[in-house]
């Protein structure tokens, strides 16, 4: 199958110009002004803006989580990803404590395999570093593409790793070229706030916010920092939430410390005064939770800056019956929110059309960082001649209202319910087939590949 794109404006991460493109198979075979080329289907792209595939770095589809599951799996997760003009996405595997890196990616395996709309990849979470453990990190590069290893600082008994494991982890990584990721919030100072809330009965979600201070992500963030310069592994901090940790993040690249951020939609959007509205806050009870709002000032700020380079979901969406085990005691309400579906959109709407970034930083913030960052450029997050045929039409000047009635994603709310939204995914290519079109569905369960990594 050939597909042509003819008379697109296309933005990348560097340039902005008009053009036609030519899709051979999977992958972009031509580039240029008036092709004169017979193609199985052609698509006038006049006044639409085209982009790369969004590439999603931060995902958990059908995670198991305090005594639930995510409630997106990976038919429908990936499904709502591409409505929204993310092809790629990047799930975390969780190591169960006591067993083995390979126990725990043949589960998610045994989850992924045949079963996603869009393309993906993984993380390993590391939750038990130990001398088994270390044998594993080359063959999880060198093997199975995998060279990311997550790492949580925080949920202790569960998830949580100490500094000595943290520590041997980062070398270990850093010998086989591979990079180590964090959830960075002090985990022993949150555990002591969240039993003293619950103590003084207080149980409503705004207390699970109360819980997790700003200190508690900046100390956490400034001291893996130290731990990654001081191992020289490649570190990542993952949805960043605030002032206090990307200002730690400028303190370490004075030390020329090699730590990247990430944030999340949310984060930019949205601020902690929806843990008032009583148990309605629920909805948006996540961790880290969301901040104030100088805080979405500061990371628009580092986006700007290039100090944040990656905008992601942390979409781990949870139905409504889900949250209610939580209905009496804010420890219980499982984390997480809603967003894979509308992360472009937002992003563009709050700023390119508000004037925060311009389009090529969108671009780079969106889908080309990650896939550099993360092994995979330049045949995903690019528009160029043998990159995949990852492609999405985009409507700049479309508005339109989010909403649980009209979203794809497998939960029963929106954490946007009624924001309206300037710029419009229309059409969605992935690999060369057309898999959303005006609205219409035409994904494959199934279609979606996992793809390896490179360090």
């Amino acid at each position: 199958m050939s597909l042509l794109i003819k008379n697109g404006r296309i933005i990348t991460s560097g340039e902005d110009y008009v053009a036609d493109l030519f899709i051979e198979g999977e992958t972009i075979s031509a580039i240029g002004k008036n092709l004169n080329v017979n193609a199985d289907r052609t698509i006038d792209a006049t006044g639409l803006m085209v982009f790369p595939g969004g590439i999603d770095p931060h995902v958990h589809l059908d995670m198991p989580f305090m005594g639930t599951y995510s409630s997106d799996n990976y038919e429908t997760g990936t499904r709502a990803a591409l409505f929204g003009g993310t092809t790629m996405v990047i799930d975390f595997i969780l190591q169960t404590q006591g067993k083995s890196l390979r126990h725990a990616l043949e589960q998610w395996q045994g989850r992924s395999n045949g079963n996603a709309c869009g393309d993906y990849s993984f993380h390993m979470a590391v939750t038990d570093f130990n001398p088994d453990t270390k044998k594993e990190i080359q063959e999880i590069i060198e093997k199975e593409g995998i060279t990311s290893f997550k790492t949580f600082m925080a949920y202790k008994g569960a998830l949580m790793i100490n500094d000595s494991q943290m520590v041997g982890l980062m070398q270990e990584v850093k010998r086989h070229g591979g990079m180590v990721t964090v959830h960075a919030t002090n985990g022993d100072m949150i555990d002591h706030l969240v039993a003293k809330h619950r103590s003084e009965g207080k149980m409503a979600p705004l207390y699970h916010y109360l819980s997790q201070p700003e200190v508690t992500e900046s100390e956490a963030s400034g001291r893996f920092a130290a731990m990654a310069g001081y191992t020289g592994v490649r570190g990542y901090i993952v949805h960043m939430t605030c002032e206090g940790a990307l200002n730690a993040i400028r303190d370490a690249s004075k030390k020329n410390h090699n730590v990247i951020a990430e944030t999340c939609i949310q984060y930019l959007m949205l601020d902690a005064s929806l843990y008032e509205n009583n148990f309605e806050g629920a909805k948006w009870v996540m961790s880290p939770p969301l901040r104030q709002k100088k805080d979405q000032a500061a990371l628009w700020s580092g986006i700007q800056q290039g100090t944040v380079q990656v905008v992601a979901t942390d979409h781990c969406p949870f139905k409504w019956e889900q949250k209610l085990m939580g209905k009496d005691d804010f420890s219980k309400i499982p984390n997480g929110h809603p967003a894979i579906e509308h992360r472009m959109e937002l992003l563009f709407s709050e700023g390119v059309a508000k004037g925060r970034i311009d389009l090529n930083r969108f671009v780079e913030v969106n889908s080309t960082n990650a896939a550099k960052i993360f092994g995979m450029f330049p045949k995903k997050g690019s528009i160029g001649i043998g990159s995949d045929a990852d492609i999405v039409l985009f409507n700049p000047n479309e508005k339109h209202t989010l909403s649980a009635s009209t979203h794809h994603m497998n939960v029963d709310y929106s954490a946007y319910e009624g924001v309206e939204v300037t710029g419009k995914v229309k059409t969605v290519v992935l690999r060369g087939q057309v898999v959303v079109d005006n609205d219409k569905d035409l994904t494959t369960r199934g279609y979606g590949q996992f793809i390896k990594r490179q360090v």
